[in-house]
């Protein structure tokens, strides 16, 4: 109470700011302006008036001329009884030649001579107060030159007008006050807020604004001058107060081991997913080859299964993975301090199909992604869908050593498992983690099955994001198609008598170690072998992109920078060369090969354009590198471009900087990525905008040293200490704190039952 009477104080002292000036000027232009149209009105009047006698004096000419001829003073006082009927008109008199007096009406003022009047108007004092109020006079020539008619206006209803136009005036004005007073408000409510948005934009508190938008958004332009020096404050601040606070212990591999014994102790844990952390494939002499997956996800999960001893299920997809099971297609995953177990599950061909290219990958995929795909559903791979995720919550429920184990469900393929899973296991903790970003409603809305989906998310305990953007966009959606109770402050989904916490959580990579960095490459040798490899000169400037094979990372859009970069800038012709990982990625999808079609054509397209002999711009490697070649190529490049149309985190600029020890290298990262909001330091950019994304390429790879090696310096500290053990420690604290809350609250429902 106290805090909002302080707000509404100090929004009124900001307004009053504005308008108590305002008030003033309006004050002094009634002061001001009162007189003189009290000056004008009486000089118009006075002209009116003026007009008016002569009209009269004119009418009467012939009448009292007659009379005088005749002396017949009876019609005199007829003629002048009429005349001053008039409401205007006080009193007349009559002068002959001689400037005598020769008649009056009833009114007129004995004192007043002929001669008096006459000298009152050549000398401009037209104006006579009498005890009945004030007088205009004026005075009229007949004709036939026979005399004059000296005529005495009232000026009294001139006073009323006056009161009354001053009234008008006053009105007007205050009117216009409160008018200009509410428009300066606005104006001022609406700079206000703009300036604050601005000035939480500048904080990095605005990030999540609009659909992934950046900074650059909702910053207005007379701060942009100051975002760069305020954010370098800011970072030093922070630096002073870590400082102050000691050495953080930072998240690794051993403190999430330490996590998990000591708040989740005896505690199973159940990891489900699609893809599996470890791969058995025939060789071509028909032995078994062992292969673990490049997959951040692998990367993330793994270290908590080690941890923890527990169980993984995914899809068994390898060649050989059948023959390595045992009865139960249970198999032992090699750890680092232990042993967990992997739990296959074998799907036909058809149900693949359906559930995983069909609604996963053509319906899911697209819709999640505002990458201008149009998303397909079909009612058989929805059928599909639904049975496979069946058969992951019953392994879950098989592997299950006790009621209330805490299962990790991974990504949109397992969408429907945590309701399923919370069927039979009501006490079950079923923490899922979308790891691609999730739509507004209004997109969303297009599946068909949009209110099963919301539904068998919801059984989860805790459901995470990598942004809060993708958050506020879930809460949304659920309002939107489902009946239930949300309090957005504490982002908590309520449905009937089951809650789901909604919360962020930003995916991250392990961090390399010493040991593992020592073995690297060094950058100079990188390079060199880069440039053979490709046939670059000795001087040639690398760019890189590493991606899947994927529509939704706008590969087309980089290679049109790229193509704008080399019109725009020919000194870069012969000496900078683009290169582009493409690992081959869902091929069996039509819009998938037709997408590499185009990519194939438009690269083939600059290099004819562009190329020279011994020289090529773009070289596009369209095929799987291993974990080695990629650090190589990170560590060659000048600049790495991360272009995504829409992504969930994009783990590759992050590997990017991980690779750079020598703080050396650029980040052009598309604002569209959940990166962006971690990594400001990097060349933030529209994707869609080719100018930009050139333009910022030309910076990339022209950028001084000292710059890069302060802009990598910061985003080296950033991922390190928010890397994947962070990432999978965050969960596993609320995942414990969720646990303690339901057990105590367990023992006081049993309390009240005694």
């Amino acid at each position: 109470m106290t805090t909002a009477l302080r707000t509404m104080a100090t929004t009124l002292r900001l307004q009053l700011r504005f308008l108590l000036p305002l008030l003033a000027v309006l004050v002094l232009a009634a002061w001001v302006a009162v007189p003189i149209l009290d000056r004008l009105q009486l000089r118009w009047f006075a002209r009116d008036l003026d007009a008016r006698g002569e009209l009269v004096a004119n009418a009467l000419s012939d009448s009292l001329a007659e009379a005088l001829r005749s002396g017949d003073r009876a019609r005199l006082e007829r003629l002048f009884g009429r005349t001053a009927l008039d409401e205007r008109m006080y009193a007349i008199g009559l002068c002959d030649r001689a400037g005598t007096v020769v008649g009056r009406s009833e009114a007129y003022p004995a004192a007043l001579e002929c001669t008096e009047a006459r000298a009152r108007v050549e000398a401009g004092r037209q104006r006579l107060e009498m005890f009945g109020g004030p007088l205009h006079i004026s005075v009229h020539p007949l004709r036939g030159g026979v005399g004059e008619l000296v005529l005495l206006h009232d000026l009294a209803f001139i006073e009323h007008r006056s009161q009354d136009s001053r009234r008008l005036l006053v009105l007007f004005l205050a009117g216009l006050g409160f008018v200009l007073a509410l428009v300066t408000i606005g104006v001022a409510q609406l700079s206000f807020h703009g300036w604050v948005r601005g000035v939480r934009a500048l904080l990095g508190r605005d990030g999540d604004a609009g659909n992934g938008n950046d900074i650059a958004a909702v910053l207005p332009p007379e701060l942009e001058p100051l975002a760069d020096d305020l954010r370098a404050r800011l970072r030093d601040l922070e630096d002073e107060y870590r400082r102050s606070q000691g050495p953080e212990v930072a998240w690794t591999a051993e403190r999430l081991r330490a996590l998990l014994l000591t708040q989740l102790r005896g505690d199973q844990v159940i990891c489900v997913s699609n893809r599996e952390p470890l791969i058995h494939d025939r060789g071509a002499d028909g032995g078994v080859l062992v292969k673990r997956p490049a997959s951040g996800l692998v990367t993330a999960v793994e270290p908590v299964m080690q941890a923890c001893s527990g169980t993984w299920i995914a899809h068994g997809s390898g060649s050989a993975d059948r023959d390595m099971v045992d009865a139960d297609d249970r198999v032992v995953v090699p750890g680092g301090q232990q042993d967990y177990w992997l739990r296959r599950i074998w799907l036909t061909e058809e149900e693949e199909k359906g559930y995983y290219y069909g609604f996963a990958n053509e319906g899911l995929w697209p819709l999640c992604h505002v990458a201008h795909v149009r998303p397909v559903f079909r009612r058989s791979d929805w059928e599909a869908y639904k049975a496979v995720n069946q058969r992951f919550a019953d392994a879950v429920v098989a592997e299950a050593r006790s009621e209330d184990p805490i299962v990790l469900v991974q990504d949109y393929h397992l969408a429907l498992v945590p309701a399923m899973v919370r069927e039979k296991l009501p006490q079950a903790t079923i923490l899922t983690f979308w790891h691609i970003p999730w739509p507004n409603p209004e997109s969303f809305g297009i599946c068909p099955w949009r209110r099963e989906l919301l539904r068998g998310m919801l059984g989860s305990t805790i459901l995470g994001f990598h942004t809060r953007f993708h958050c506020r966009n879930f809460l949304e959606t659920v309002d939107r198609y489902l009946e239930a109770r949300i309090e957005h402050e504490h982002s908590i989904i309520s449905v009937g008598r089951k809650e789901t916490y909604v919360e962020s959580y930003p995916i991250s990579i392990a961090w390399p170690d010493e040991t593992e960095s020592a073995a690297w490459p060094a950058v100079a040798a990188s390079r060199e072998a880069v440039r053979a490899r490709l046939g670059l000169p000795e001087d040639a400037r690398i760019a890189v992109g590493v991606d899947r094979f994927d529509y939704t990372k706008g590969i087309i859009e980089r290679i049109n920078a790229v193509e704008r970069l080399l019109e725009k800038h020919p000194e870069h012709l012969g000496r900078l060369a683009f290169v582009q990982v493409a690992s081959p990625t869902r091929s069996e999808l039509d819009e998938y090969h037709g997408f590499q079609d185009r990519v194939k054509a438009l690269v083939a397209r600059v290099n004819a354009r562009f190329g020279r002999e011994g020289w090529q711009p773009v070289h596009l490697l369209a095929e799987h590198h291993d974990h080695a070649q990629l650090i190589e190529l990170y560590r060659a490049a000048d600049a790495c471009v991360v272009t995504s149309l829409h992504d969930g985190m994009n783990l590759v600029c992050k590997e990017f900087v991980a690779a750079r020890d020598d703080e050396r290298g650029v980040l052009v990262l598309s604002r569209f990525a959940g990166a962006a909001r971690e990594l400001h330091e990097a060349l933030i950019v529209n994707p869609y905008d080719v100018e930009e994304t050139a333009d910022a390429l030309h910076r990339a790879v022209t950028m001084s040293e000292p710059e890069q090696r302060e802009r990598m310096a910061s985003l080296r500290t950033n991922v390190a200490e928010f890397n994947v053990f962070r990432w999978a420690g965050r969960m596993l604290v609320d995942a414990g704190r969720w646990r303690l809350r339901a057990r105590v609250e367990a023992r006081l429902r049993r309390h009240r039952q005694r």
